[in-house]
């Protein structure tokens, strides 16, 4: 499969899925600095995938995918303590923190291809 933009890579297009979920989950939380980082976290993946995709090295491109990567197991940290906090209830964070480590495998892989 040929990839001619960043928006044919599967690992953003379930980046953009988990953001778009993450900011819906949050979007009546009143704890402003969590929901905030969650939410930049989430964002951070699919921006990195994007930006290293656009450098068109595969040298620069990977140092992005280990970045996003990070930022999914920043994504899950955050799930979890807010799991921890009374944020969120499990049955709402299960299927985020799912997704994110769906992504960081898809990402896993991507990065051994390159």
């Amino acid at each position: 499969m040929v990839i001619n933009s960043f928006e044919d890579i599967i690992a953003w297009q379930k980046a953009n899925e988990l953001t778009v979920a993450v900011y819906k989950l949050m979007a009546n939380t009143k704890d402003y600095g969590y929901r905030d980082q969650l939410q930049r976290a989430s964002v951070s993946i699919m921006n990195n995938i994007a930006e290293g995709f656009e450098r068109q090295s595969n040298k620069e491109f990977r140092k992005f995918l280990f970045i996003a990567k990070g930022s999914c197991g920043e994504v899950r940290s955050m799930l979890r303590l807010g799991e921890n906090l009374g944020i969120l209830k499990k049955e709402n964070s299960k299927p985020l923190i799912n997704l994110s480590i769906e992504i960081s495998r898809v990402l896993s892989g991507l990065i051994k291809s390159l």
